[in-house]
């Protein structure tokens, strides 16, 4: 019985995670903001993001996210709603 109330303690915590992740704009946010709102990005995988950005410009989607080593469709996918691409100082579309 213990083994399945420290899963159901897991599942909690990971379910309470993920409900906290937020909107961030990949195109301003810096790697820490990017790595604490998006599942399954890293501080390494943040900052690949953001070295990314500053060597070829803006994301104009969240598709081009792929584009980073180590940032693949699926985790795109998981995280599509809390991805915004918006231009510095623009309203989202």
């Amino acid at each position: 019985m213990t083994r399945i109330k420290q899963f159901a303690s897991a599942l909690l915590v990971c379910a309470t995670g993920a409900a906290l992740a937020g909107p961030v704009n990949v195109n301003t946010a810096d790697a820490e903001t990017i790595s604490a709102e998006l599942q399954g990005v890293g501080i390494s995988k943040a900052i690949a993001i953001v070295e990314y950005r500053n060597a070829n410009g803006p994301f104009k989607t969240a598709d081009e996210l792929v584009q980073v080593k180590g940032i693949g469709a699926r985790t795109v996918d998981i995280n599509r709603k809390n991805i915004l691409v918006q231009a510095a100082g623009k309203k989202n579309d």
